[in-house]
């Protein structure tokens, strides 16, 4: 019972509530409010998160928060998809492309930034990072670049065999990635051993009540983050026109919402010195995000006659590419420090500027 009565509890069970009832668009107060239980949520589902990964031991934790999340993105995207139609044909395009430049660059950004702040230097597998990292820069060739240059339809798009090929090809490699990561090569994602961090790690003990408890309330925090940043997604959505910005920024800021678990337990993670848990973190979100999200919305679309448009812009690829090679070159020898954070938070803030200014 007292553990039903912890704020981390209570909070989402609010949410849900004030969501239900209907009152967020009434106004300007409740609006206010749902932001702040939005704020909340987001730490509660990072509270949870940390349970279970404490539990099932890593890298498993991290997975279950990747997949949880993606999960959750991927109905939304599925949902605006068949209720505007062609109206929303590039919509899982936009979202797995600034998921993915936030998570290569925001998230691994700070994590590298605060980190080398605190620790000057940290130790990492420049081996799990490889592994990430040929996998994901495979699945976002697949995904987001061949469909700007194939000639079989004309404009960004994948003919139908192509469509099925690229989802198998997602769902092998991703496969292959948890393979490695959960049985064959695991000891390469597990964090360094407290003699190497320097810290001395207290493993808490999780009984199951508190366990199953977590895991329950991690998807109603992730999933009432979701909602509630759909619905205050209009209310953002002016805001920004009233400033004269793009549209393209509400996107931006709903995935931002929306990666805000990981991103705060990454960070966590950079700060006491375990950023093998923070690149666990970002490049398993990373891969989920395309993996997990094409092949689904990419079968949705082949069922219902839908389009879906794919192939990103000239634009868009360099700065994919500038982000995938500086992130590759950063962790490619198991050692970070502050400089390398400070590149890749630079590509963030010229994706940002280049899309007001384009």
């Amino acid at each position: 019972m007292k553990q039903l009565l912890q704020w981390t509890v209570i909070i989402p069970i609010v949410s849900w509530v004030l969501f239900f009832s209907g009152l967020v668009d009434t106004s300007s107060i409740f609006q206010l409010l749902a932001s702040l239980l939005l704020i909340l949520s987001v730490m509660s589902a990072v509270h949870h998160s940390e349970i279970i990964a404490e539990r099932v031991g890593e890298p498993y934790g991290t997975i279950i928060l990747a997949i949880s999340i993606t999960v959750i993105e991927v109905s939304i995207i599925i949902s605006l998809m068949m209720s505007e139609g062609s109206e929303a044909a590039s919509l899982a395009r936009d979202t797995v492309y600034a998921a993915t430049m936030l998570i290569l660059n925001g998230i691994i950004g700070f994590c590298l930034f605060i980190g080398g702040l605190k620790h000057y230097e940290q130790n990492f597998s420049a081996s799990s990072v490889t592994i990430g990292l040929v996998s994901l820069v495979s699945i976002i060739v697949f995904t987001l670049v061949f469909p700007t240059f194939t000639e079989s339809v004309h404009g960004s798009y994948y003919s139908t065999p192509q469509l099925i090929f690229a989802s198998i090809a997602c769902i092998v490699i991703y496969s292959s990635f948890l393979f490695a990561q959960t049985k064959r090569y695991r000891h390469y994602f597990l964090t360094a051993g407290d003699e190497e961090n320097g810290e001395v790690t207290n493993h808490i003990a999780i009984n199951n009540k508190t366990f199953y408890t977590s895991l329950v309330f991690l998807l109603v925090s992730l999933g009432i983050v979701v909602l509630l940043a759909k619905t205050l997604s209009p209310t953002i959505e002016s805001i920004i026109i009233s400033y004269h910005l793009p549209k393209s920024l509400v996107g931006v800021i709903i995935a931002s919402i929306i990666l805000l678990p990981e991103a705060i337990a990454a960070i966590i993670a950079a700060r006491k010195n375990r950023l093998q848990t923070s690149l666990n973190l970002a490049l398993g979100s990373a891969l989920a995000s395309i993996g997990l999200t094409i092949p689904s919305v990419a079968a949705v679309c082949i069922i219902m006659g839908m389009p879906i448009i794919l192939g990103l812009d000239i634009k868009s690829i360099v700065l994919l590419a500038v982000s995938v090679f500086t992130v590759m070159l950063s962790l490619s020898k198991g050692k970070s420090n502050i400089v390398y954070g400070v590149v890749l938070l630079v590509n963030l803030f010229a994706f940002i500027f280049l899309m007001i200014y384009p």
